[in-house]
């Protein structure tokens, strides 16, 4: 009977179906809510990341193995850390807010409990069952853009490159149909170098509020930091055209007979290589143009179409091939290309080898700072050293044979230490100054440098004798460049180089005008096509700019004259007190002010706190100084350390031995003290004039470093300075020959020198008493110092 009535209700099979997945959905639902992190957290949906943070701490505290002996306490862990992985990064916890996602490696939207997944291994239960397919493919998840990545690459990457970007969302059903072009056109233009983005409307609504993208689908073209939207019909010759179209306009210039002697002599005017692409093609082909968007900065592109009748003597010139597209570098040579390739599928990692390999000429001129620090890199204690051979020169035509003579030294000398440029005096005057010693220079002087900091710090060498091209003038630069490269202290003086020029910045008229013309197109572009939630942000910056500069014309016209007087600046060089280091405290990572340096007295307040509590791994430099000599020595103080004020480990500080005249004698006899008792010798009897002295002392582990006032020979008024370079040089190296004097042996250095040999430092002006002091310091910052042990800090008194 039971059977029978089954059979005569089939409507009973379905209800029992029904009964089946609620029960399992309710199943499920528990299961989710045993695994739910919050729950295991202890934290609200709502919880700040601070909050999720001190809850994860407080629970691996309690629930570690090490610690807890209950039984469960492993899995409670595991548990626990599980948790804090999902909630503490934003993508995994909003995905599991919207599908109960737990695993990085799960589709979204797929249940995370997988033992639910299989019933006899022949039925299984996903969320998919109950809605549509998503029209996300999986396979564009490596072009996926993220608000922090977004910012962080590819926005700076879109100067050198272009971007097509989609914007899409999950129930978008107008984006499957452009699916497949745009499939096409990535495989398209990916390999030619344009970059491919993809922004989830859904998940990414703060990127999408960025680029102005308030509908999906949208594509996007994405050009030196600007936004531009795509209009047209979604065709893959339309979006290969909408790139074409971003790139700037004078890319690539059309070379014919007429003027492609022109081209290849304008480097000097340019200072950049010059390109030649020759290809059968009447139009440049956009992966060229790619190409040069790319390497705009350092090199010329110029096109030659090989079918066109006025280019026969072009071809023949430099014997061109018809049949596969050639492309050659020129440098400052028009006759005869550096550097050539040919090849019938021209691959566009092929070009920038090409074009990357010589993006530099023989012998450039410095215009930027940018252009400087890639000719001339900072030295860096890892790798090899960089010298930079720098011609100073002018731009008139007698300073023409010099020029010459110099570029073809610098062809017979190809070293990969060695870095040729030039410099014209009238465009680089502050840099001149720097390393002319402020005095004009009657004819073109050669300098050999090695940068030794970002701040500018650099050691140098003049070439004597100038420089007018003679045989005389390349023999002797040879030998000093030999010399150079034996003994790496050839370079004996050292400056602070200011920043460059940029010569090539347009002027301030033309910049405004460029800006002004991008801003005027894209607005015209968005009310031709009525997007004014797009257009609103550009309208808002223009009337923001309209008021700031109608209301400073307002503010200027009714203010008094006494207001625009400029104020007196004050003294930077004067040093600060406890009040103003303690109240600078949070801002000491900041960059430093030029020619400014903190400078904290030590007194009994500050001396526990910057010297015997001083945290691990961090120096304070003392000046010690007088009375007399306070003002003259702190503004010296302050321009020899200034290139390593920005290093967080370093503190600098003054000792006043007027004040505290004791403290110096007891730290000395300390150390003498010690070296006493293993062995050594106390010959030395110190001054009592400190003056001018500086240690860097090492408050955790109780040493410190001596620099002691040397004389230079600078001085004019002493006749005993009176000495060569060379011969102080190979008293020095005789005296680092000696293993048992090691610790004496940078006299001019480190001021670990005995008292017979110092007699002269008593009678040095304050003046250039820390002559030698940014040696001192580079030396300090290489840890090549001896070290100066102390059993204990003696107190100030």
């Amino acid at each position: 009977m039971t059977l029978g009535k089954i059979r005569r209700h089939p409507r009973t099979c379905p209800l029992l179906l029904d009964i089946f997945l609620l029960i399992l959905s309710v199943q499920l639902v528990n299961a989710a809510s045993e695994y739910d992190p919050y729950k295991i957290l202890g934290v609200s949906r709502s919880a700040s990341q601070a909050e999720v943070k001190r809850a994860y701490k407080n629970l691996a505290k309690e629930w570690h193995p090490d610690k807890n002996k209950d039984p469960n306490a492993e899995d409670m862990f595991i548990k626990v850390s599980k948790s804090y992985e999902i909630l503490s990064n934003e993508e995994r916890r909003s995905n599991f807010d919207r599908y109960g996602q737990m695993e990085e490696n799960q589709p979204l939207g797929q249940s995370q409990h997988q033992g639910f997944r299989g019933f006899h291994n022949s039925f299984y239960f996903d969320e998919s069952f109950f809605q549509f397919p998503r029209s996300r493919d999986f396979a564009d998840s490596k072009y996926l853009l993220h608000h922090a990545q977004f910012n962080s690459d590819v926005l700076p990457d879109s100067h050198k490159r272009p971007y097509l970007i989609k914007v899409t969302s999950e129930w978008c059903f107008a984006c499957i149909h452009i699916e497949p072009v745009w499939k096409e056109t990535v495989l398209q233009l990916e390999p030619l170098g344009v970059g491919i983005g993809i922004v989830d409307l859904g998940y990414e609504r703060r990127l999408a509020h960025q680029l102005g993208a308030h509908r999906a689908p949208s594509i996007i073209g994405l050009v030196n930091g600007r936004v531009t939207f795509f209009h047209q019909a979604v065709v893959r010759e339309h979006l290969r055209q909408f790139i074409e179209d971003l790139l700037p306009q004078k890319l690539v210039e059309k070379i014919t007979d007429d003027n492609y002697l022109s081209y290849l002599d304008s480097w000097q005017v340019e200072n950049k290589p010059s390109v030649l692409l020759f290809d059968q093609v009447p139009i440049v082909p956009l992966l060229y143009k790619l190409t040069a968007f790319a390497f705009r900065d350092y090199v010329r592109f110029g096109f030659v179409d090989q079918g066109e009748t006025h280019n026969t003597r072009l071809l023949r010139q430099f014997n061109i091939n018809t049949y596969a597209p050639t492309m050659l570098l020129f440098k400052e040579d028009t006759e005869k290309p550096v550097d050539i390739i040919q090849a019938k599928g021209m691959k566009r990692q092929i070009m920038d080898e090409f074009v990357s390999n010589n993006k530099f000429l023989q012998v450039p001129r410095l215009v930027n700072q940018q252009l400087f620090d890639e000719l001339c890199p900072v030295k860096q204690f890892h790798r090899r050293r960089k010298y930079c051979v720098l011609l100073i020169t002018g731009e008139d035509q007698a300073f023409l044979p010099g020029n010459k003579a110099f570029l073809d030294f610098a062809s017979f000398n190809r070293k990969d230490v060695l870095r040729f440029a030039y410099v014209y005096q009238r465009q680089q005057q502050p840099l001149c100054q720097a390393l002319l010693h402020n005095q004009a220079a009657v004819s073109p002087q050669v300098v050999i440098i090695e940068r030794r900091s970002h701040a500018g710090k650099v050691m140098y060498r003049s070439v004597s004798g100038g420089w007018n091209g003679s045989e005389e003038d390349k023999y002797r630069l040879h030998e000093q460049l030999e010399l150079l490269q034996k003994d790496p202290t050839y370079l004996s003086s050292d400056a602070t180089l200011p920043e460059l020029n940029n010569e090539m910045a347009p002027i301030f008229i033309i910049q405004w005008m460029n800006a002004a013309y991008d801003y005027i197109v894209q607005i015209y572009d968005d009310l031709l096509y009525s997007n004014w939630r797009e257009m609103m942000p550009i309208l808002s910056l223009i009337f923001s700019a309209l008021f700031i500069l109608f209301g400073t014309v307002i503010i200027q016209a009714f203010s008094e004259p006494g207001e625009n007087k400029p104020r007196k600046p004050k003294p930077k060089e004067q040093p600060q007190t406890e009040e103003d280091a303690s109240s600078r405290a949070s801002t000491s990572s900041r960059p430093p002010k030029k020619d400014f340096v903190e400078v904290t007295e030590l007194t009994d307040i500050t001396y526990i706190s910057n010297l015997v509590k001083l945290r691990p791994g961090h120096i304070n430099v003392v000046l010690v100084l007088t009375n007399a000599s306070k003002n003259a020595l702190l503004r010296k103080f302050a321009k020899e350390v200034f290139s390593f004020s920005g290093t967080q480990t370093l503190h600098f500080s003054f000792l006043n031995a007027d004040k505290h005249r004791h403290w110096m004698p007891s730290l000395l006899r300390s150390t003498s003290d010690a070296m006493q008792s293993e062995g050594h010798s106390d010959e030395d009897e110190e001054s009592p004039d400190y003056a001018g002295h500086v240690l860097a002392l090492n408050g955790h582990k109780k040493y410190f470093c001596l620099f002691r006032p040397v004389f230079t020979g600078d001085d004019p008024n002493d006749s005993s300075s009176e000495t060569s370079s060379d011969s102080r040089r190979k008293s020095r190296s005789r005296s680092r020959s000696s293993s048992h004097s090691r610790s004496r042996s940078h006299s001019r250095e480190d001021g670990a020198v005995p008292k017979r040999g110092s007699s002269r430092a008593t009678s040095i002006e304050v003046h250039h008493k820390l002559d030698r002091l940014g040696l001192w310091m580079e030396r300090l910052m290489e840890g090549t110092l001896p070290r100066l042990q102390v059993p204990a800090w003696p107190s100030l008194k």
